[in-house]
């Protein structure tokens, strides 16, 4: 079985107001990274639009109401200090959702072992009231969701290794024992959130790293704590929230990653996987800012992804 690769055009048209770190080139960055010989065999696939009953399995109507009802004609919305909508950007969101759920959908069937969702807007900060942080649907979340509801999984972990804490991964996940959420970030750092005191029902575990660590901190953080975690969980599916800003070169956050890095955390995971759940790993894109550094980790995580597909 092959990896999937899912994106779609429209994720490209989700402008924010120019000099906004999360930008269109982003994307561009991880699908232009993608495109080489080395990259030939993933099985690459548009997404579908996600419906508002998928959306609403994480997100209140009033939420989803509030976020149909800010699309601007033209030019620019803002949502908050930092979060702002254009004309393509509702169809740019519920692409970016309606990927999680297909590649949940063909993993489930046996069509790809796991797969990549190339797509944005980002989802991880957007809580079931609030869209913040870049994100206005959490798409990570409504994936894990769509795994639990439509396919039976009764258990489904999250691993975040975005610099930033998935503020609102954790608040959609904190009061639900059957799903774990684990997140690696810096510490202190935007949104606030990710503690280590915040434990949820037991299932919330935030390994927070101090401004300055690099490889051997996030290794030692994935071998003796995130893996094991997930091992003692025993998920039916495991879920990456894939931001590489925690690489050195970002200029959003101080950790000092590699692209090498990601690529060993996605290859012990997707190990894991193996152990536990039949390999069933789904990741979407989050954060990363430094164009060069986003496409070398992105490459670096989806090679880990096929070679243990």
């Amino acid at each position: 079985m092959t990896t999937l690769l899912v994106t779609h055009s429209a994720c490209l048209e989700h402008e924010m107001p120019p000099g906004h770190p999360e930008c269109a080139d982003r994307l561009r960055a991880v699908l232009g990274a993608l495109e080489v010989e080395e990259f030939a065999l993933l099985q690459r696939v548009a997404a579908p639009r996600a419906t508002r009953e998928q959306i609403a399995r994480v997100h209140s109507e009033g939420h989803i109401e509030f976020i149909e009802g800010s699309v601007p004609r033209e030019g620019f919305r803002r949502i908050d200090a930092d979060t702002s909508m254009s004309p393509g950007s509702l169809e740019a969101a519920y692409r970016a959702a309606g990927a999680v759920i297909l590649a949940v959908d063909e993993v489930m069937a046996g069509s790809a072992r796991n797969g990549f969702c190339a797509v944005r807007p980002p989802g991880h900060h957007a809580e079931p009231e609030t869209a913040m942080g870049f994100c206005l649907f959490n798409n990570i979340a409504i994936g894990a969701l769509h795994a639990r509801e439509v396919h039976g999984c009764e258990r489904v972990a999250v691993l975040d290794f975005d610099v930033h804490h998935g503020n609102g991964t954790q608040a959609a996940f904190e009061i639900d024992p059957s799903l774990l959420y684990i997140s690696t970030h810096q510490w202190p750092l935007y949104p606030g959130t990710g503690r280590a005191s915040e434990h949820g029902l037991g299932n919330i575990y935030n390994r927070c790293l101090q401004p300055g660590a690099g490889s051997d901190e996030f290794r030692a953080t994935i071998a003796d704590a995130v893996i094991p975690t997930i091992e003692m969980f025993r998920p039916d599916f495991i879920f990456i929230s894939a931001g590489f800003d925690a690489h050195m070169a970002d200029p959003m956050a101080n950790l000092q990653l590699t692209d090498e890095d990601f690529g060993w955390a996605t290859a012990e995971l997707v190990k894991a996987a193996g152990r536990l759940c039949g390999g069933r790993v789904v990741s979407a894109l989050e954060g990363g800012y430094d164009l060069k550094a986003l496409a070398a980790s992105a490459a670096a995580h989806v090679k880990a992804l096929m070679l243990t597909a």
